[in-house]
C-alpha cells in the first residue's frame, strides 16, 4: 500500500467518524427537546406562585434591571391623583424634617455584583422557575475567564434582582463578565470561552442565553480599558534623609507609631479605619538591606474616595515623618516640595475626582475598585 493510499484511508476514516458523531449529537439534542416538550412532571407549587383566580400562570418577565419610561408612565397613570399629590407633598417635606429622601433606582442597584456599566450582561431566560440550590452548583464552574471575574444575579417572583442564593427561586438569570481591568480588556478568546461554557450551563438549567454581538462587546471593552489607562493615577511623596541613612529596624518602630500596618507581603500600609487603604509606604530597600536614606508614600488615587482625603492625609503623614526622622519632602527628581506645589497637586487631584464622577465611576466606589485591580 502506497503512502497516498494510506493517507486517503486515514482521511476517509476520520470523515466517517465525524459524520457518525454529528448524527449522534443531533439525536441527543432532538431527544432532549422532546423530553422537555412532553415532560410528564407536575408543577411544583413551591416553585410556581399560584394566580389569585386560579387561571393562567404568571407571564415570565424579560430580564431588566431598570424600568423603561413607558412602564414607569403606565404605573404612574394607575395611581390615584390624590395619592400622587400626597406623595409629592411628602417628598417636599422630608428634607425639611431631616428624613432621608429615597435614592434613585440606578444608585440602589450599584450594590449588585452584575453592573451593566462595567460588565457584559447576558440574560438567561429559564423555561420555568428554578431554585437557587439547583442553580448554584452549575455556576461554580464558571467564575472567571482569563483574569475577568464572572457574577450571576437572578430575578425573583417579585421582579427584584438579587445575587443567586440558596432558598431563592428565580425566573431569569443575568450573567456578567467584567469588561476590563488594569491589565487588559476582555478579548475575543475570553469572550468565546465564556459563551461556550455559558451555553453548557444554560443547557443544564433549561435556559436560553441572549448573547450580545461579539464586535460590540469588544468595542465597549476596549473603550472602558482606555478609560482605565487614562485614569490609572498614582501619586508619590518622598522623604529624603538630611544626614545618615536610617536603620530599617529603627524605622519599623517609628512607622508603627505613625499608624502603619505591616502586611504579610512586606508592605507598610495606612488604613482608612474601615478596612480600606489610604496609601502605602516603601523603604526603597531590598529585603536584606539594613539601612535606607529614602522613603516613598504612594497613593492609588482612583481606589480612594474623595471624602477620605487620601492625598491630604499622605502629605500630612510625610511631613510628620520628615520632622520625626530628620528628613525633607522631595519629588521624584529629589527636588524639595514647597507648600505651593503641594497645593497645586491637590487641585489636580480634585479635578481628577470630578472627571471620575462625571464618568459615573467615582473614585473609591465598588466600580472603581473592580476596574482598577
Amino acid at each position: 500500500m502506497t503512502d497516498l493510499q494510506t493517507s486517503l484511508f486515514i482521511i476517509g476514516g476520520a470523515f466517517l467518524v465525524g459524520v457518525i458523531s454529528y448524527n449522534k449529537w443531533q439525536e441527543y439534542k432532538a431527544k432532549k427537546s422532546v423530553e422537555r416538550a412532553f415532560s410528564g412532571s407536575h408543577d411544583d407549587v413551591l416553585m410556581t406562585p399560584p394566580s389569585k383566580d386560579g387561571g393562567e400562570a404568571p407571564v415570565r418577565h424579560e430580564p431588566k434591571l431598570f424600568e423603561s419610561e413607558h412602564e414607569a408612565d403606565a404605573k404612574m397613570a394607575a395611581v390615584p391623583h390624590d395619592d400622587i399629590e400626597q406623595s409629592a407633598e411628602q417628598q417636599a417635606l422630608e428634607p425639611q424634617l431631616g428624613n432621608p429622601v429615597a435614592a434613585p433606582v440606578p444608585v440602589a442597584r450599584r450594590d449588585l455584583p452584575v453592573d451593566e456599566l462595567i460588565d457584559c450582561a447576558i440574560p438567561l431566560a429559564l423555561e420555568a422557575p428554578v431554585r437557587g440550590d439547583k442553580i448554584l452548583p452549575a455556576l461554580q464552574s464558571l467564575r472567571h475567564v482569563g483574569n475577568k471575574p464572572i457574577h450571576f444575579i437572578g430575578e425573583d417572583a417579585n421582579g427584584d434582582w438579587e445575587p443567586v442564593a440558596h432558598g431563592g427561586v428565580y425566573s431569569t438569570l443575568l450573567a456578567g463578565v467584567q469588561l476590563a481591568n488594569r491589565t487588559n480588556p476582555l478579548n475575543e478568546i475570553e469572550y468565546s470561552e465564556l459563551v461556550s461554557r455559558l451555553r453548557q450551563i444554560a443547557d443544564d438549567l433549561g435556559a436560553e442565553p441572549d448573547l450580545p454581538d461579539m464586535m460590540e462587546v469588544m468595542h465597549t471593552a476596549r473603550s472602558l480599558h482606555q478609560f482605565v489607562i487614562e485614569h490609572d493615577a498614582q501619586l508619590g511623596v518622598n522623604i529624603q534623609s538630611n544626614g545618615a541613612p536610617w536603620a530599617i529596624s529603627t524605622l519599623q518602630a517609628a512607622l508603627t507609631r505613625q499608624g502603619f500596618d505591616a502586611r504579610p507581603e512586606g508592605r507598610m500600609v495606612m488604613s482608612d479605619g474601615d478596612g480600606g487603604l489610604l496609601f502605602s509606604l516603601s523603604t526603597n530597600a531590598s529585603a536584606v538591606a539594613e539601612t535606607t536614606s529614602r522613603l516613598t508614600l504612594l497613593l492609588d488615587v482612583p481606589r480612594v474616595a474623595p471624602d477620605r482625603d487620601g492625598y491630604g492625609a499622605m502629605v500630612a503623614c510625610g511631613r510628620s515623618l520628615a520632622a520625626r526622622l530628620g528628613g525633607v519632602l522631595v519629588d521624584d527628581s529629589n527636588q524639595p516640595l514647597a507648600d505651593v506645589q503641594l497645593a497645586e497637586i491637590a487641585g489636580q487631584v480634585d479635578a481628577f475626582y470630578r472627571e471620575m464622577d462625571a464618568a459615573e465611576i467615582p473614585a473609591g466606589s465598588v466600580r472603581a475598585l473592580r476596574l482598577f485591580s
